[in-house]
Order: structure tokens, then sequence, then C-alpha cells
């Protein structure tokens, strides 16, 4: 949606501006400088509506993706699938690496979501380390950080640290969230800075290639046990509905819908500029 939005270099920027300054400050405890060092007139609006949008309609999505999981994802795929389209406007110059580009970001993303689960380490540094990658695949389009801590193999016990109130854990991963998070940004905003186009084609690949994560008939094929005994899949395999029948309608409705919600929004940005 920040890509949609066309603040998405914006965002970086904003993010790239909590540096080391930013935290050195903050341990000195001169809170009024920290907080003119940084962009909090564009980051404070977003927090609170990513808070607002958490607990307004976090529970509502929940239960319809319960229930009528192939419509909301339909919808999704319609939205994701239009906003590739719309989102390629901000390449300025197209050139043979800027399709190689979108080439390498789609296979990228296509094949992470090919990914199983591993077994890894619960040792300090590598939840730390999995915090790093799971907050730097957040600000990147279409992957899910939740996802990479799922691959990672530390979704559940990340679950289970915040359940059993492990605060260590939690600052661990929470320390290693926060490095990655400043450190992306910083490298994320140098590449679009000095290579616009070609970053922008990563990222539009990326979103691609995610399709595949969103598309809506699925058919699972391994799963785990959640921290509240819940069987959650971990991996699946994409398939075509074997007839037309009235969920398949809906969903095929759903998906228009999710197209049209993008390609309005497009009109009404451009119009605004």
């Amino acid at each position: 949606m920040a890509l949609i939005l066309g603040i998405y270099e914006e965002f970086i920027n904003a993010i790239r501006s909590i540096n080391l300054k930013f935290v050195r400050l903050v341990t000195q405890l001169k809170i009024k400088e920290a907080l003119s060092s940084v962009s909090w007139p564009f980051l404070l609006p977003i927090g609170l509506g990513v808070l607002l949008a958490t607990f307004s309609l976090a529970e509502i999505l929940s239960w319809l993706l319960e229930r009528y999981p192939v419509i909301v994802w339909s919808f999704f795929f319609g939205l994701i699938l239009s906003s590739v389209i719309t989102v390629s406007r901000v390449i300025k110059q197209w050139k043979t690496l800027t399709i190689v580009a979108i080439v390498v970001g789609t296979i990228t993303a296509y094949g992470l979501f090919s990914l199983a689960p591993v077994s890894t380490p619960n040792a300090p540094w590598f939840i730390f380390l999995s915090g790093c990658i799971a907050i730097c695949a957040m600000i990147l389009p279409g992957i899910s950080g939740a996802y990479i801590l799922v691959l990672l193999g530390k979704y559940q016990y990340i679950l289970e640290s915040l359940n059993n109130k492990d605060f260590f854990t939690l600052f661990i991963i929470s320390a290693g969230a926060l490095v990655g998070l400043i450190s992306f940004a910083q490298i994320l905003g140098w590449l679009l800075k000095r290579c616009h186009d070609l970053t922008m084609a990563i990222l539009i690949g990326l979103m691609c290639g995610s399709l595949r994560k969103i598309w809506p008939w699925k058919e699972t094929l391994t799963t785990f046990i959640d921290s509240n005994g819940k069987e959650i899949p971990s991996l699946q395999s994409n398939i075509i509905p074997s007839s037309f029948t009235n969920e398949v309608f809906y969903a095929l409705f759903f998906m228009l819908i999710g197209i049209l919600v993008v390609w309005s929004l497009d009109l009404w940005i451009r119009k605004k500029g």
C-alpha cells in the first residue's frame, strides 16, 4: 500500500532518520533533541494507523479468514495483482536490466514461498538474527516477516515466549528487529537514491512472486501446532478449482473488487497530484 500511495520512499527515508544519533540522544535522555532528529510527524500517523487497524480490524479479518479464506485471499490477490501494474509506473526508464531485475525479484519471492521450515537453535545469537531478518522482510513488499520466522523455525518459539512473558527472549528479538530495521533501511534508502529504477524493479518483482503465496486455492502439505494448540499450515501447494462453484464465483468477484479498489485509489491519487 505504501508503494501504491506513493509514500514508500518517504517511509524508508523516515525510518532511516532513526539512526545511531537518535539512539545516542535517547540514551542520554535528550528526548526533545532526539525527536527533532527523526521524521516523527510522518512516522507517528503511520504508527497510529497501524495500531488502529490492528485493534479494529484484526479480529474481523481473523474471523473472515477462518470462515471464508478463499474469498479473503482472492480479494488480496486482486489488490496485489493490480498493484504490480500501478506501481510499475514509478520506473522512469525501462531497460533490459530493469526487466531482468523484475524477473530476479519474482523468482526470489516465488522460490522463497516454496521453502519448508527448518530446525534451528534457540540460542540468543540466532534469536537476534531472526529478528533482524524478519524485520527486513516486513519493509519489503510482498514478503511477510511472520512467514520468515516460520521458515527459520522461530514463529512458534516467539509466540510461546510472548505468552509465557519470557522478557529476555522478547528483548533479544526486539533488539535484533531494531538493529535490522535501522541498518536495512539505510541500505534500501541508499539503493533507492543511487539505483532507483533497478531497486524499484526488484521490489515489483517481489510483489509478483508473492502472488504464489496469496493464490486463494491451496492444498496443505505440512502443518505445525502453534502455542494455542491450533494446527497451522506451513507448506502449501497451489491448485486450480476442479469445478465452477458458487465459491469460485464469489472469489472471482472479490478479486475484481480488489483490482477496482487499487485502480480507483490510483486514479484518485493521480488526480490530486
